[in-house]
């Protein structure tokens, strides 16, 4: 046990103080303190999806090198790098949301498909720059996704979600909400005047977190949900009342809580806290998480192998 240099006297486990305070043991290089108190152990034969932001890209990537079971749809889609499925990258809870709902056939929006302007390229306004020559292209894709991302999301044992940011852009007559607004479409002058911009808040992140899980516990009831925030940043925001820094902590920060809010509520929800060992444990290490490249707002291989190193060690047998 450790102890408190504070009247009264406490005694705390290590997770419970702060790294290195009052004579404690100091932060780790290599292990980040956790609470042994969430009974989830993964096995190399577990089946595991992974969906959300870029973020889960990196933990695809580690369990594979690993060889664990992930769980790998569509394959030869350019649009399942990412996940599981051909997903994509989603970053806000209102896309994951669109995904539970669109693989079990209940939701259909009000405009399915964009046409660039000036090159006829069709477009998912849904899925982050999926192309298609035509129409029926597209819609016989997606018929073959949909089938694809259910099977995916009902054949985990373990589905672990990245969450982003909280910035949205909604569709003011349905209120569906892209995953972002790029591609031909946007980059062809497109008519983007059916959609808001507007800063999503701890509520509704959190009743989208709610209707996901009411989705997966009707569909695969034995499925356990790990919850991350992505430690990378935004690389702009679209708020035009405060800077780009300000905007990823309130993504984050909301985000979190709505996390912390929905995991107390559900036994078989749990949250890794990768946004915490990137942001503040390798500061503590006196260590830097960003990339040196054109893209600073990423976390580093270094900080990627620690959070992932750390993540073995929490759920994973022999570990």
């Amino acid at each position: 046990m450790y102890r408190s240099d504070v009247h009264p006297s406490h005694l705390f486990e290590i997770w419970q103080v702060w790294p290195g305070s009052y004579g404690n043991p100091p932060a780790s290089d290599t292990i980040y303190p956790f609470p042994r108190t969430h009974g989830l152990v993964i096995s190399r034969k577990t089946p595991i999806a992974s969906m959300g932001s870029c973020f889960a890209r990196e933990i695809k990537d580690a369990l594979i090198q690993k060889e664990y079971t992930y769980i790998q749809e569509e394959m030869q889609h350019p649009a399942s790098k990412q996940a599981s499925a051909a997903w994509e990258r989603v970053y806000n809870t209102f896309s994951i949301r669109q995904i539970f709902e669109y693989s079990f056939n209940q939701w259909k929006p009000d405009l399915r498909w964009w046409r660039a302007p000036t090159s006829g390229i069709i477009q998912d306004p849904y899925r982050r720059i999926v192309l298609y020559d035509s129409i029926e292209a597209a819609e016989s894709d997606f018929e073959k996704h949909c089938t694809a991302s259910r099977m995916a999301i009902e054949k985990a044992e373990v589905l672990i979600l990245t969450l982003g940011l909280t910035e949205i852009w909604e569709d003011k007559i349905d209120g569906s909400v892209l995953c972002l607004p790029s591609g031909p479409y946007v980059n062809e002058g497109g008519d983007m005047g059916r959609y808001r911009f507007r800063v999503s808040r701890y509520g509704e992140n959190l009743e989208n977190l709610e209707r996901i899980h009411a989705i997966l516990s009707a569909h695969n009831p034995k499925c356990k949900l790990i919850l991350t925030v992505s430690p990378v940043h935004l690389w702009a925001t679209f708020r035009k009342d405060a800077d780009v820094i300000s905007a990823s902590w309130n993504s984050k920060a909301t985000l979190r809580a709505a996390i912390d809010e929905f995991v107390a509520c559900h036994p078989d929800v749990f949250y890794f806290p990768a946004f915490e060992m990137a942001v503040t444990y390798r500061m503590i290490l006196g260590k830097t998480m960003f990339t040196h490249d054109r893209e600073p707002f990423h976390v580093n291989k270094e900080t990627i192998d620690f959070i992932m190193e750390n993540f073995f060690r929490l759920y994973c047998e022999n570990s």
